[in-house]
């Protein structure tokens, strides 16, 4: 093809790029661990015949390496649950090395720690840490690692550092963090405004002078206009929710359904209706809009003689979790709604919305769009308490990310708080585990199974309440 600079532009050089960094198969991985024993082993002396251990023969290693274009490995890193067993989302790196011929190439050992990172977020980590030999401190600091202990090994010299994962802090503050400065100036303006004393924030709010909790959720139009029928069925499941950790019975519902055309608001109906009939809670009535753009909100009205408040947790309180794990990620949601009621029974889910009217706990929250972390910031906030929960005890599905459980909305869960081994839900379709501690600090802390906490939600989760 004739190329007119004029016409076209200057002409540009094709390169090839010098190297590439890509997961490694089995060859590149041989690769990889002879340049391990070449660096330290003969060159830095940190290990005497070799350097494998158990994670080289932990099948869920990852093992990145930076090839050449003749396909000659130049570097190399791993990385691998911290924890034999579940996937708690505690993953570490080691093994950084890069050829000594090729440490002035551009940029491969920074290149190789960066990809370290992406490919940690991308397997739901939520603690990534690396021990690092001294020399190599300041650059990962550069890259935004922390340091936060030391340790020698072979006689050299690490430091213990960690790459700030804010994933859970972010999806609260995306959520919820935005509606205290939005709605709180509501509290002054009738005593049973925002639920009233005990109740600010709640999941429901109690009827004043009468035994009625009203709740009321909107639906986003993201997903009425990806799945109506299944906007119908959310729009049910998390309105009952909201009842069932009040410890309310359903009594009826009422929707608002704007839509496009006639066909889509049908679908909705569809999911709504065939939500209504799988709990026994009726539709009562509502508004319907065509020719709009979509949007969809249910109140749902339940009765309580007394509410279960989501602010009623004290200081050395057991945090438990009673969740369902039955079920699969929703098709075009995956890693961000777990779908465990659709296939459910009728008495399956009327079972389930009345554990916490049975067990009637010191405080319960539906685990929302939150996720399981952020749901229990906003029960510790509303109660005036801080948390730490133990990720080693939270029961999550088979071969699911520990990241995307923890943040994911999951058909079905609820966060108790009572005096220890009391009040405890149990259900045969459900399960349920002491998950962490009601404390004076405020916020949400993760406490790892060596002992380490790390920060995981500030002291502010919706900002609803004063200080």
């Amino acid at each position: 093809m004739l190329e007119i600079p004029a016409i076209m532009g200057p002409v540009r050089e094709r390169t090839t790029p010098a190297w590439v960094i890509r997961r490694a198969d089995g060859r590149e991985i041989d690769a990889y661990c002879v340049l391990r024993r070449d660096v330290f082993v003969a060159e830095q002396g940190v290990f005497g015949e070799h350097d494998r251990d158990d994670v080289d023969d932990d099948p869920r290693t990852i093992v990145l390496v930076a090839k050449d274009a003749e396909g000659d490995v130049l570097g190399g890193v791993r990385l691998a649950p911290a924890t034999a067993g579940r996937d708690i989302g505690w993953w570490t790196g080691s093994r950084l090395v890069v050829r000594a011929d090729a440490r002035h190439a551009g940029g491969i050992g920074p290149a190789l720690v960066r990809e370290a990172c992406a490919t940690a977020l991308r397997h739901g980590v939520l603690r990534f840490e690396a021990t690092v030999q001294h020399r190599n401190e300041v650059l990962f600091r550069r890259l935004g690692w922390t340091t936060w202990g030391a340790v020698e090994i072979g006689g050299m010299r690490h430091a213990r550092m960690r790459w700030p994962i804010t994933r859970i802090r972010d999806l609260v503050e995306s959520t919820k963090t935005g509606l205290g400065p939005l709605l709180g100036d509501l509290r002054h303006d009738a005593p049973f405004s925002l639920g009233g004393a005990g109740f600010v924030g709640d999941d429901g709010a109690p009827v004043p002078g009468t035994d009625v909790v009203a709740a009321c959720d909107a639906i986003l139009p993201a997903l009425i206009e990806h799945d109506p029928e299944w906007a119908g069925w959310c729009a049910v499941l998390v309105n009952l929710n909201d009842l069932a950790a009040m410890g309310a019975t359903p009594v009826g519902m009422l929707d608002a359904i704007g839509a496009p055309s006639a066909e889509v608001a049908r679908r909705v109906v569809g999911g709504l209706r065939s939500a209504a009939h799988a709990w026994s809670v009726p539709l009562l009535g509502g508004h319907t809009q065509l020719g709009v753009p979509a949007a969809l909100a249910v109140t749902a009205l339940g009765r309580t003689a007394r509410p279960v408040p989501g602010g009623g947790a004290r200081r050395g309180d057991d945090l438990s979790l009673t969740i369902d794990l039955h079920g699969r990620w929703r098709r075009g949601f995956e890693g961000r709604q777990w779908d465990s009621t659709s296939a459910r029974t009728g008495d399956d889910l009327r079972a389930l919305g009345a554990l916490v009217r049975d067990a009637r706990p010191a405080a319960a929250k539906d685990v929302s769009m939150a996720g399981i972390v952020g749901t229990t910031a906003m029960l510790a906030e509303a109660s005036s308490v801080g948390a730490v929960l133990e990720p080693a005890a939270i029961p999550a599905p088979d071969a699911v990310s520990f990241g995307d459980w923890l943040t994911c909305f999951p058909g079905f869960g609820m966060v108790t708080a009572d005096r220890p081994g009391r009040s405890r839900m149990s259900s045969p379709i459900a399960q349920t585990a002491r998950i962490g501690t009601a404390t004076a600090a405020r916020g949400v802390r993760l406490l790892w199974p060596d002992g380490i906490e790390t920060d995981a939600v500030g002291p502010t989760a919706t900002g609803l309440l004063p200080d």
